[in-house]
């Protein structure tokens, strides 16, 4: 008992001794790129995100900060269609691109003179254009020996996306001004609104951990 009791006393003496300084600012960001497929085939897909961060502690432990970047994301995809004894081609291309905002406040708790946990609240809000262009043909005609010409469906628009999150992770200092960070969950919720006659926001709601909420980074700190 007296062993557990020395035990809590130390980890909270370490809890209260490690602290990271009112003024401290660090850089940090996201960036990723992912490519399958190839152009030539009409079957690809291309996603691009660069955010690079700036954080600044307005107190002990507890920083606030924004990422400005940019993201992409294309696909296309073509393919035959069988039903009913019959095919129908089929061909699908969009494109999103946007100007992405991120600011944020995190709130960290130490475990160790070296290793913090962290709370962030983050609003990621998105500015961009959704490009489509969808097709699908009427069934094949065998005595043309082809498809007859089937529906078209194609829109250029802005669209808008706010969203809410809460990110908890672990932050390790590796020297005095590199740490390796890691995010291991996202709760939270985003409202996607297309700028269309007629659209409805749509909205999504993440609860718990998936692959891909779980990040792994590096940030450097200006240390004071």
């Amino acid at each position: 008992m007296n062993k557990i009791l020395l035990t809590i006393a130390v980890l909270a003496g370490g809890l209260a001794s490690a602290q990271i300084a009112k003024g401290t600012v660090y850089l940090s960001g996201q960036a990723g790129y992912y490519k399958n497929g190839t152009e030539s085939s009409n079957n690809y897909v291309e996603n691009l995100k660069v955010l690079p961060t700036a954080g600044f502690f307005v107190a002990q432990n507890f920083a606030v900060g924004l990422g400005i970047g940019f993201t992409k994301n294309e696909s296309s995809q073509s393919y035959i269609l069988f039903d009913g004894g019959t095919s129908f081609l089929y061909s699908k291309y969009t494109k999103e691109s946007a100007f992405a905002l991120s600011p944020f406040a995190r709130k960290y708790w130490a475990l160790s003179d070296k290793l913090y946990f962290f709370g962030q609240l983050e609003v990621p809000l998105e500015f961009g254009k959704t490009e489509l262009y969808e097709y699908q043909s009427q069934p094949f005609n065998p005595i043309i020996g082809d498809y007859y010409v089937g529906n078209m469906n194609t829109y250029d628009a802005n669209y808008t996306s706010v969203g809410v999150n809460i990110k908890p992770g672990l932050d390790y200092f590796i020297t005095k001004n590199w740490t390796v960070e890691a995010t291991i969950g996202e709760f939270g919720f985003n409202s996607y609104k297309l700028d269309l006659e007629g659209a409805k926001n749509i909205n999504k709601t993440d609860l718990g951990v998936k692959l891909s909420s779980v990040t792994l980074g590096v940030k450097y700190v200006f240390a004071k």
